[in-house]
């Protein structure tokens, strides 16, 4: 079993931000963080849980992603998600990481768990900790699916 924790951060919204990652499986344990110049809290949030499930090496692993973001997780759970894709993400943001999510969640049986942020989780803590260290990184990383949809929706 693959224990994945995940946290995003953004410093205004949007603004800088980033995600910290931990994955823990027996005696395994990674970190995994980057920063981004402009992005938004719920982005990454959900590229947390992306790249923590881009990192693992085999197929068809039991995954437990452990996550503070209500958005990914009840877009998830609650199946709204599915609805989002039938509708073509008509006036959904997000849909590129969305996209990513779907393609690599379906090599891996996933769950999640919610747990509350800032509460003293430590996994959590951590990942918080990783994720506003990189938002404040020098030569942030450029999110540019999301610069040039929010530069069009300026225009």
């Amino acid at each position: 079993m693959i224990e994945i924790f995940t946290d995003g951060a953004s410093s205004g919204n949007p603004g800088p931000g980033g995600y910290g990652v931990v994955l823990r499986a027996g005696q395994h344990y990674k970190e995994l963080s980057e920063g981004f110049r402009k992005t938004t809290n719920n982005r990454m949030e959900l590229l947390a849980v992306i790249k923590g499930l881009e990192a693992l090496k085999s197929l068809s692993q039991q995954v437990t992603i452990f996550s503070d973001s209500k958005y990914v997780i009840d877009s998830v759970e609650k199946k709204w998600l599915n609805g989002w894709v039938l509708k073509g993400f008509a006036g959904k943001k997000n849909k590129d990481l969305w996209l990513r999510y779907l393609e690599v969640s379906k090599l891996h049986q996933v769950r999640f768990v919610w747990v509350k942020g800032h509460a003293g989780h430590p996994e959590n803590e951590r990942c918080d900790h990783l994720a506003v260290a990189a938002s404040q990184q020098r030569d942030l990383l450029v999110d540019s699916v999301f610069e040039i949809e929010s530069s069009k929706s300026t225009q």
